[in-house]
């Protein structure tokens, strides 16, 4: 271990500018020794094999590689990927990708975009946990995320649709939605900016589901925080977004038409159309001021594009509607204000639009969340941005890679000392940076920057940006990662963040962050006779956001929501990050610029990963001693590959031994189903027979006419007495009980209750409540012997079939109630 001290001593030596002269002049030895090589820099697949690992060398090694045309290069478990900013074809064809699918170690080939892919997808097909996948591609404007990304989902759609099961056509169609897909939400949502002539003006986290045979069968896409507000301005030398140079209907027709787009129905490609038109000319609609109000504004032909009667529009653009109480009361607006009204209608037209296609296309590719079971994810997030001005959009942005760096330190960085420490290793944890500080002033609670931030966007005022100064300056002073100017004559406020410090001016993030729509507008556009447009804002939600007055939603507040939603996705998956760094600012092809590249590895920490995946063994090699570092690589790769079979084993006898469990289980479920039923069917028929031997006289038996009731004892349900010698036939619950005790007497029932309580009453021989007379049968003593049976004397007892439910009960032999008598009383009662 002394050597691994030495080693680590002489990174902090170098780190913190040399503690001693003879540290100094070592590490300068040994980085001048390791530069000499340089013929033999371009072999390194792996940056953990630099030695000494420092910015100097792990930048002259990515430079000769570079150089050689080789733009990816492992740094420990993550995959550095330098821009081309030029068509290598070969480098992504169909063989190459062939190739490592069906490779047995795909890691032993070329470090590749593809291992990466492969390495997921192996993962899924093992069913270790967590299954769910995630690739993270980071990295700053024009690094190349959008790039990869794409390459990323051509590989899956081409190695994970080849399918014995579905027909090609099925699969096919697939693959070419979700790879079709992409295109049009470029089109829609990416731009030429000063530092990328593509960039993702928004982010997406593509989800692309497998079903149980690890087959590709859908996708899903979410996006975040559209950068709407270049609709209607942007930077100098900056363009609109992409779709809007696409002016022709023919071109824009190669994204959206039967042949390459063959889920978007041609009326939607019409209808957007002109809405993207009516768009472009909202922008050169120009108000007078409001002293000449007569003065025409020329809106006619963009009233014409949206389908809304010019003059409303008209007026939506010029007069305000203020609300005071019940009332409302109308203002003329400003030509300043009629300007932002113009440009609020084009911003919220092309969201809306871009939400609605979103939608659309989620419809077309997701697949029924009972055909799939798990997902890869491919993030692709806006990179770090730093322009000479920078507002809210960019807050979030870099909000959004504080967040992203932040996942990567605490499953990484952090994650892997740990496990290193939990192993037995005698380690000492390399320092790196950690950006929790930086999250707590923007988003901390209960003060931070966001918070603050909505709370004046809330205020029912205009925002002033001298007095939010002063306020983020007395409630945050006591955080590091801000600092002010306070000679700037422009209010702003600088962050530190992990890459790098970013100045972020105030004039005008309020009123971002508020985003307010007046309700007017969408109004408006609610009664388009474009029914793509009316379609889009029929149930919009900014109208329900703006009836919330001061509590409503936030840009900011919304979007932190879906970035907390994104992370929870992150946290219960594996992740495999790609890093992506821009050689050059100017995107010229094969061009790399030192200090370029030098400030992107220090910011992601790619140093810091080299350290820690390099130091993971207390194994120290000389730089000529290859065999040290190979055995090294060979023994990591025994561990992790025994590791890896041992939880696929382990996973293989749980699942062998559930399995077994539950085919017992369900088999002795069978046997005592199988026992139940034959029990039941001969219960039943015991049963029947029972009553089948009782019933056996059923045809002798002749039903007696009731002689009829006058209606006054109908009504009544009296008694009436009379001298009929024969016995009369009383309609008695529930069996037909003919009874007469008495030649005198007849008994006449209309009620049922009251029918109920005699036939209770004859059965059990029970006195008369006033005791005038008795219900009494010759079966008193001798019981009733058979449901059927005709007992001499005056009672006869006719009753239907009967199921005999319960027969099977045992007389209680303390009750003077016996046999049929106590049947019938526990069905009476």
């Amino acid at each position: 271990m002394s050597s691994v001290d030495d080693r680590r001593d002489v990174r902090e030596g170098y780190r913190n500018g040399g503690a001693t002269r003879s540290l100094n002049d070592s590490l300068e030895g040994e980085i001048q020794a390791f530069l000499i090589d340089e013929d033999q820099l371009y072999t390194y697949d792996d940056l953990t094999k630099v030695n000494p690992v420092t910015p100097a060398t792990v930048l002259k090694c990515l430079q000769v590689r570079y150089s050689m045309k080789v733009f990816y290069t492992h740094a420990g478990c993550t995959l550095v990927a330098l821009n081309p900013f030029q068509p290598i074809p070969d480098l992504y064809s169909l063989d190459v990708m062939k190739e490592y699918h069906y490779a047995h170690q795909p890691q032993e080939f070329k470090p590749h975009i593809f291992i990466v892919a492969e390495e997921a997808y192996r993962n899924v097909r093992g069913q270790l946990e967590p299954v769910n996948q995630s690739l993270v591609v980071s990295g700053e404007s024009g690094a190349g995320k959008t790039w990869t990304s794409r390459c990323l989902m051509k590989y899956y759609a081409t190695v994970a649709s080849v399918s014995v099961v579905k027909s090609q056509d099925t699969v096919e169609r697939i693959e070419r939605r979700v790879l079709d897909s992409n295109p049009v939400m470029e089109a829609f949502g990416n731009a030429c900016t000063l530092r990328n002539n593509n960039s993702s003006r928004f982010g997406k986290y593509i989800q692309l589901q497998l079903d149980r045979c690890q087959l590709l069968v859908g996708a899903s896409v979410q996006t975040y925080l559209l950068e709407k507000t270049r609709v209607a301005c942007q930077t100098a030398n900056e363009r609109n977004f992409h779709i809007f140079y696409q002016a022709s209907e023919q071109s824009l027709l190669t994204y959206m038409n039967s042949d390459v787009f063959s889920f978007f129905p041609s009326l939607c490609c019409c209808n957007t159309l002109q809405i993207l038109a009516g768009i472009l000319q909202l922008g050169n609609v120009s108000f007078s001021s409001s002293a000449d109000e007569s003065q025409p504004c020329h809106l006619d032909r963009a009233a014409e594009l949206l389908c809304v009667p010019a003059e409303e529009l008209q007026t939506c653009l010029r007069v305000r509607t203020l609300k005071a109480g019940k009332q409302s009361v109308l203002k003329p607006c400003s030509q300043a204000e009629c300007s932002v009204r113009r440009d609020c209608l084009a911003k919220v037209i092309y969201a809306q639009l871009f939400e609605w296609l979103v939608t659309f296309i989620n419809n077309s590719i997701c697949a029924d969340k009972s055909t799939w079971c798990n997902f890869i994810g491919v993030l692709d997030v806006y990179g770090f941005e730093c322009f000479q001005t920078n507002n809210l959009e960019q807050l979030c942005i870099n909000y959004a890679n504080e967040k992203l760096q932040q996942h990567f330190v605490a499953h990484y960085l952090r994650a892997q000392q740990e496990e290193y420490v939990s192993e037995g290793l005698q380690w000492s944890f390399v320092k790196y940076q950690d950006n929790q500080s930086c999250l707590d002033l923007l988003e901390g609670s209960p003060i931070s920057v966001f918070s603050l931030l909505n709370e004046e966007s809330r205020l029912n005022r205009a925002s002033d940006a001298k007095t939010f100064r002063v306020r983020l300056e007395k409630e945050l002073c006591d955080n590091a990662n801000i600092s002010w100017d306070k000679f700037s004559k422009v209010p702003h406020f600088t962050v530190a963040h992990y890459a790098g410090k970013v100045g972020y001016q105030i004039e005008g993030m309020a009123e971002k962050n508020k985003d307010p729509v007046p309700p007017e507008l969408i109004s408006l556009l609610q009664k388009s006779n474009n029914q793509l447009l009316h379609q889009i804002f029929k149930d919009n939600e900014t109208e329900s956001q703006i009836k919330k007055g001061p509590g409503k939603t936030t840009v900011v507040s919304k979007f932190k929501n879906s970035l907390e939603t994104l992370m929870k996705i992150l946290h219960f998956t594996t992740p495999h990050y790609t890093r992506c760094i821009k050689p050059n600012p100017e995107c010229k092809p094969l061009t790399f610029k030192k200090e370029e590249v030098i400030i992107q590895l220090e910011a992601c920490g790619i140093v810091e990963t080299i350290h820690i995946s390099a130091a993971g063994f207390p194994i120290r090699k000389k730089i000529l001693s290859h065999c040290a570092f190979t055995i090294q690589c060979c023994w990591l790769r025994y561990q992790r590959g025994r590791r890896h079979t041992h939880r696929q084993s382990a996973t293989l006898i749980q699942a062998a031994v559930r399995s077994w469990l539950v085919r017992n289980r369900v088999r002795r479920w069978n046997r005592a189903a199988g026992v139940i039923q034959s029990t039941w069917r001969k219960w039943r028929l015991l049963l029947k027979s029972l009553a089948e031997a009782e019933l056996d006289d059923a045809k002798d038996l002749v039903e007696e006419d009731t002689p009829a009731l006058t209606p006054v004892i109908r009504e009544r349900g009296s008694v009436q007495l009379s001298t009929i010698p024969e016995p009369v036939t009383v309609q008695g619950w529930p069996m037909g009980l003919a009874l007469a005790s008495a030649p005198s007497m007849t008994v006449s029932l209309t009620a049922t209750g009251f029918q109920k309580m005699m036939s209770v009453i004859a059965s059990l021989n029970l006195p008369s409540r006033r005791g005038e007379y008795q219900v009494k049968t010759n079966q008193y003593t001798e019981e009733l012997a058979s449901i059927r049976a005709q007992p001499k004397g005056s009672v006869k007892l006719h009753c239907q079939r009967s199921p005999l439910l319960y027969a099977d009960r045992q007389p209680d032999l303390k009750s003077d109630v016996t046999g049929f008598n106590e049947i019938l009383l526990e069905k009476t009662l």
